[in-house]
């Protein structure tokens, strides 16, 4: 029977963080449950290419658009799920077990969001976001995605955008269960600008998208 998942990263400059997002992969790999593993660059003129390939990765590249990326790298898989990963996002051990035991259902799933972070804010922050995907099905995509490709199919895929396609997909798909396991990432972002700064910031983009705004506009005013 053939490994079941093909893995999906979007990358542009993560030779940094990339390392430790494959190595979390490896048990995945033993457990026969990763067909194949792709990479969607848009660019990287670090060691990227360099990780990705020693990784046995296939590269696929393109435009830097989250949005445009997955939906490129996604294109590129075989499997019969699809698991996306954000490059600093980090699988807890055992995700393999929780991810095969979850399987039959059929559904689509992701992980409980963790930082690589101590203290009260962090965990807040982390529980705000598994709150909301365990009540409004809305994870993120630090969460993981991992879906049936005839469904993400079926969903129209992610759109080329370059803000909130995770959010855009999730609403298309069925009820995104939450796993036991988590998905660590990183909390430089949130650790510059300030913990409740960044959390508020990132619940008023999503309040304004899910209102109508332009995921464009939206991007700009993130950047900033």
């Amino acid at each position: 029977m053939p490994a079941p998942i093909s893995i999906v990263i979007p990358t542009l400059n993560a030779a940094e963080t990339l390392p430790a997002t494959l190595g979390a992969l490896m048990e995945g790999l033993r457990a026969g449950l990763i067909h194949e593993l792709i990479v969607s660059d848009a660019g990287s003129t670090d060691k990227t290419h360099e990780i990705a390939e020693n990784a046995g990765a296939r590269i696929v590249t393109g435009e830097s658009s989250r949005g445009g990326q997955l939906r490129r790298g996604c294109a590129a898989a075989k499997a019969d799920w699809l698991l996306v990963l954000h490059a600093d996002t980090v699988l807890q051990d055992g995700w393999s077990n929780v991810v095969r035991d979850h399987l039959p259902s059929g559904r689509p799933a992701a992980f409980r969001l963790a930082f690589v972070a101590a203290g009260f804010a962090p965990s807040w922050v982390a529980g705000w976001a598994n709150l909301r995907s365990r009540i409004f099905g809305l994870p993120y995509g630090d969460q993981g995605l991992l879906v049936r490709r005839s469904e993400y199919q079926d969903a129209g895929g992610f759109p080329d955008q370059p803000l909130m396609e995770d959010v855009a997909l999730a609403k298309k798909l069925r009820r995104i269960t939450l796993l036991s396991a988590r998905a660590f990432t990183s909390a430089d972002r949130y650790e510059r600008a300030g913990w409740l700064r960044r959390g508020g910031r990132n619940l008023w983009t999503l309040t304004r998208y899910l209102l109508g705004a332009d995921p464009e506009r939206l991007a700009r005013a993130y950047r900033q």
